[in-house]
């Protein structure tokens, strides 16, 4: 059973993304600050993580080298309702970006 990591403020998101994936035989794991979601990520070690920028303690983005230097096979899904992909990312095939109002039709191609 792959792990799925949400770290994201908004509560009814997660629950909502999590509601959909459990039954789609998925472990998930919610995290509501970036503190919260680093610490998580060591516990759980996910297989994918979802993550929001704008958090209550920081910019999730700017966790991305640290994400990947721990779980360099995990896929990254980043999450805005502001911003497009990060240009500084260039073509990393295992980081991808979702806009914000998130289609649960569309969250297949992102798991």
């Amino acid at each position: 059973m792959k792990k799925v990591l949400i770290i994201d403020d908004e509560r009814d998101l997660c629950v909502l993304l999590k509601t959909y994936l459990v039954p789609l035989q998925y472990d998930v794991h919610l995290a509501y600050t970036l503190t919260e979601g680093i610490e998580k990520l060591e516990s759980v070690s996910p297989d994918i993580v979802f993550l929001d920028n704008n958090l209550p303690d920081g910019l999730g983005w700017d966790k991305i080298d640290y994400i990947r230097a721990r779980l360099p096979d995990s896929t990254i899904n980043l999450m805005s309702a502001y911003r497009g992909f990060p240009e500084e990312l260039g073509s990393d095939s295992a980081i991808k970006f979702l806009e914000k109002p998130i289609s649960l039709g569309a969250l297949k191609t992102y798991l």
